[in-house]
């Protein structure tokens, strides 16, 4: 064990905490509005374990790509139509693919659900809900979709210690660590968007933007050319300005609302007056 917890080692595992928090935003996003999906007091307890048993299966998954790391690049098969379009897919493009599209299209559902007319009947009845083994089972499986990237990145950052049981050792502590700062802040970021249910549009278009971000990997990873033009992937950079920007202009709309509902306040006040002061 003292061969492991050296300075070198503990500043490695610093690092590969920050890497799987940081990657964990957008996971940590999901899991809070999924989550919304059964009743109240069952949300806390749905997130918990779901995330509770993503951290063992992604403990498992790191075993995996370890032992199989190979066969995830490996070219799996090629989509070639002419020169509209020329692909090779492996594992790792497919998963990819896969969470991407499948984000997208659950932001998307959301936010249609949400300006729907049926939305003001569930409101004002009672609105049907999921079973909390199928939220639970829908975190679990979007949380290994997310880590796959992220457990890349730390084995690439933990290949320079060269001692394989070591690297495994570090990456799994972090796993662990990060899991558990992830059932915390799942639990305040629920909690924050369930008190400021304004902030649910913005979190449904950042969940977009993520899986718009995992489409482009993964199409990057498959090499999908369309007419010669390959896909890039977005970068991190990108992300997070995007999101910033997000935030700043949703933070500026909500002011100015605020604003305009005060001035016609005010304007319908002194219309009031108005019309007493004629009256008498």
């Amino acid at each position: 064990m003292g061969d492991i917890f050296t300075l070198s080692n503990i500043m490695t595992l610093l690092m590969l905490v920050m890497l799987q928090a940081v990657l964990g935003f957008d996971n940590l996003l999901y899991i809070s509005l999924e989550s919304k999906k059964v009743e109240k007091e069952k949300q806390k307890r749905v997130r918990v374990l779901g995330i509770g048993i993503a951290i063992v299966l992604r403990i498992v998954l790191l075993f995996v790509l370890v032992s199989l790391i190979d066969l995830f690049q490996d070219v799996l098969f090629e989509l070639n139509i002419g020169e509209f379009m020329k692909s090779k897919f492996n594992g790792h493009s497919l998963i990819v693919l896969a969470g991407g599209g499948f984000i997208v299209y659950t932001a998307m559902k959301e936010i249609w659900h949400m300006i729907s007319h049926e939305t003001l009947d569930e409101e004002k009845g009672a609105k049907k809900k999921k079973s909390a083994n199928a939220v639970i089972a829908m975190i679990v499986v979007m949380n290994l979709v997310f880590s796959f990237d992220s457990i890349l990145s730390a084995m690439a950052l933990t290949n320079e210690i060269g001692e394989q049981t070591t690297e495994l050792t570090l990456m799994s502590i972090a796993i662990v660590i990060s899991g558990l700062l992830m059932i915390l802040l799942a639990n305040k970021v629920a909690d924050f968007l369930q008190k400021n249910r304004m902030f649910e549009v913005l979190g449904l278009f950042v969940l977009f933007i993520v899986g718009i971000m995992l489409l482009t990997e993964g199409g990057h990873l498959a090499h999908i050319h369309f007419f010669d033009n390959p896909i890039t992937p977005m970068s991190k950079t990108t992300f997070y300005f995007v999101i910033v920007v997000l935030v700043i202009v949703d933070i500026v709309q909500s002011r100015y609302q605020k604003k305009i509902i005060q001035i016609e306040e005010a304007e319908e006040m002194n219309r009031n007056e108005n019309d007493t002061s004629n009256h008498l």
